[in-house]
């Protein structure tokens, strides 16, 4: 990683949130970057405060105020990067190499009117991101070297796993991956509220549904056998789960599952 570290030079994160703190982990702990090397800018005094005394990074309130920042994380979101980015381009001394954007949405050509010359690099993580767990989505923008997304890719492969796409694939991704945590959490409830109207307490239907989807999850994920092969091997015949199919095939779960993939795709079009 050292190479890479004397690649990505001194590092300024836009953004102290959720996501922007997950990053920091990724940089910090995993990558095992230099904490000096990382620079926060949030304007919170009290998030600025946390994550100085958590992870030993320096902070500041605004990110012009990073002198000659090599890399460039945009972790805000998309609605405000344009204000965001306003006084960053303004300053004569921050001219980055490279900038990294998770804003959902925003494109590289974007980034480029705003940032000129720099190699632009598009990430879309997901929230499991923050337990080391994420799935992101990273393209480059035209003009920069398939090798700047590669670095990318490593580097957030060290907080889950990560792939190299064309950019028009970006929003497919954002709509699968990104927001994909979201449907996970309401198919959970779904399944531990069906588990409750059937008489178990709260905490074991709970348990049952989140277990029970962690696991198949991870049995995929091991064993590498798709997620068909899985479908056929649960189900018997005429038993309970052919019946439960039957019931989700009858109320057209793939084509809803299709159209809310369409609608996350269709808005993340609009957020550009």
């Amino acid at each position: 990683m050292k190479d890479k570290a004397a690649q990505l030079g001194t590092i300024a994160l836009i953004g102290g949130g959720k996501m922007g703190e997950a990053i920091v982990v990724g940089l910090v702990k995993r990558a095992e970057l230099d904490p000096a090397q990382v620079v926060v800018a949030d304007p919170n005094e009290d998030r600025r405060a946390y994550l100085g005394a958590t992870y030993g990074v320096p902070c500041v309130a605004e990110g012009a105020e990073v002198p000659h920042p090599r890399t460039v994380v945009l972790a805000v979101k998309p609605q405000v990067l344009r204000e965001v980015c306003g006084p960053l381009v303004a300053s004569p001394t921050f001219r980055p190499v490279r900038v990294i954007s998770i804003a959902a949405g925003i494109d590289t050509a974007t980034l480029r009117s705003l940032f000129g010359e720099a190699a632009v690099i598009r990430v879309m993580p997901n929230a499991p991101l923050m337990a080391g767990a994420g799935m992101s989505a990273v393209c480059v923008g035209p003009g920069t070297p398939r090798g700047e997304g590669e670095l990318v890719r490593d580097l957030f492969s060290l907080m889950g796993e990560a792939v190299l796409l064309d950019e028009g694939l970006m929003n497919a991704a954002t709509a699968v991956s990104g927001s994909g945590p979201a449907y996970f959490a309401l198919f959970t409830e779904a399944l531990a509220r069906a588990a409750r109207h059937r008489g178990l307490a709260s905490a074991d239907a709970l348990l049952l549904a989140t277990q029970t989807l962690k696991g198949a999850a991870r049995y995929l994920e091991l064993t590498g056998v798709a997620p068909g092969r899985l479908r056929e091997a649960v189900t018997s015949p005429g038993g309970t789960t052919q019946a439960a199919l039957e019931a989700f095939a009858a109320g057209g779960l793939f084509d809803l599952v299709d159209d809310a993939v369409a609608a996350a795709d269709m808005r993340a079009k609009e957020l550009a």
